[in-house]
């Protein structure tokens, strides 16, 4: 597993837990849990280290997390087809 991957694999892991733990929270303490609730937080582009132009071959049109046409399970905001971010994972 290369560097990058394990970077993005941590912050992955990490927004799940945070997303986890809020919903469930949110269910002891008797709140409604909403599907907007309980879905994670998006990180903002700066902390994704988003860029709008690809490393390499690596470009967000090819990475499991991007969602046509112009955004990302995990990063706010649009993304582009071309750019990179640190949570890269190509696709299968």
């Amino acid at each position: 597993m290369n560097h990058a991957r394990a970077d993005a694999q941590a912050v992955t892991r990490r927004m799940v837990l945070t997303g986890t733990a809020l919903s469930l929270g949110a269910a002891l303490a008797g709140a409604p849990v909403s599907g907007a609730s309980a879905q994670t937080q998006k990180l903002s582009q700066a902390d994704a280290s988003y860029q709008a132009t690809p490393k390499g071959s690596q470009r967000c049109g090819v990475c499991f997390n991007f969602q046509q046409p112009n955004s990302c399970k995990f990063v706010q905001g649009p993304v582009s087809p071309n750019g990179w971010c640190q949570l890269f994972g190509p696709k299968s």
